[in-house]
């Protein structure tokens, strides 16, 4: 996918991205920034919201040992974006990269973007990794 925003890579022994964003979502984020402030992202293996990632306020959502932090956005003009996983999603999940999209539909209540009338999505390929 062409015009991404890929995330720094944290987890040890990485040095490839497992993360990215699409213009659109760039575009979203920066307007939720400007509105709330710093912002995170979670997916976590609910059967709610297990397939969209949720944005929170920076330190909102709060995570522990039951979470993976699968790279950290550097969005231009803001500062830094973490997307974490709960670590039962992404022992699902460790073999692709996702980039996160956004499309016109709601979403659930708690993220950020529901009142906007748009939803963060999951687009997902498989890593080319050993």
């Amino acid at each position: 996918m062409s015009d991404v925003l890929d995330a720094r890579p944290v987890r040890p022994g990485e040095d490839f991205s497992r993360v990215a964003l699409t213009e659109p979502a760039l575009a979203l984020l920066d307007a939720l920034w400007e509105r709330h402030g710093p912002l995170m992202f979670h997916q976590s293996g609910g059967c709610c919201d297990g397939s969209a990632p949720m944005c929170y306020p920076a330190g909102e959502f709060l995570t522990g040992d039951a979470d993976e932090q699968l790279g950290v956005f550097d969005l231009p003009g803001r500062g830094e974006l973490g997307f974490w996983m709960s670590k039962e999603q992404f022992a699902y999940w460790s073999h692709t990269h996702l980039t996160v999209d956004v499309v016109t539909g709601r979403g659930s209540g708690f993220s950020l973007e529901a009142p906007e009338g748009k939803r963060f999505l999951i687009r997902s390929e498989i890593l080319d990794i050993p």
